[in-house]
């Protein structure tokens, strides 16, 4: 190898200024890296992950069979997980009674100040909330029946038709909340 001239890497000298600022560029480097692994947290334990709420897109929603019982008509108000995943249902539906033009008749459905919990549907599986009215005149007149019940899920903004004849009567219309028992 034939060198031209004075070798480049002979004639480099650095200046006492590049050498302090290379070495404390590495200082601080190698401090940083080992401050970051000292005081990096300890991994906490990941805990199970809640199910997301059920939106109106997830939930297929249905009517049971009518039972009477002591003066009242109950009416269980189905909502089936059609989506992949799990998703969580807490708290009560919101419930009114349409006519066939949808207006609404009457007041909406009153809770029914039953304790509830968060309920988990896995894909396919069902809850229902119960609404209950009077069986008949009982204490008061009957509303014109309704062709359509307009049902909110718990913390839905988006209502769901059901054709659904419901006649409010004695001016008691509760709905329970969605739970898994079939309670009101």
């Amino acid at each position: 190898m034939s060198v031209h001239g004075p070798n480049p890497l002979k004639s480099f000298r650095p200046s006492p200024r590049r050498c302090a600022a290379a070495v404390l560029t590495a200082a601080v480097v190698g401090l940083t890296a080992a401050g970051a692994a000292w005081s990096a947290p300890a991994a906490a334990p990941t805990a199970a992950k809640a199910p997301r709420t059920c939106a109106a897109s997830d939930l297929y929603l249905s009517m049971g069979r009518k039972e009477g019982a002591a003066g009242s008509l109950y009416w269980p108000v189905q909502f089936t997980n059609t989506s992949t995943s799990s998703c969580a249902l807490r708290g009560y539906p919101g419930v009114s009674v349409l006519d066939t033009a949808h207006h609404q008749l009457g007041a909406a459905a009153g809770r029914s100040g039953t304790a509830y919990r968060t309920v988990t549907l896995t894909p396919g599986h069902s809850a229902s909330a119960v609404l209950r009215t009077t069986n008949g005149p009982v204490g008061g007149p009957c509303l014109r029946t309704g062709a359509y019940l307009r049902i909110y899920a718990p913390a839905s903004r988006t209502p769901v038709l059901i054709p659904a004849s419901w006649t409010t009567c004695s001016g008691l219309f509760e709905v329970g909340p969605v739970n898994t028992e079939g309670t009101i």
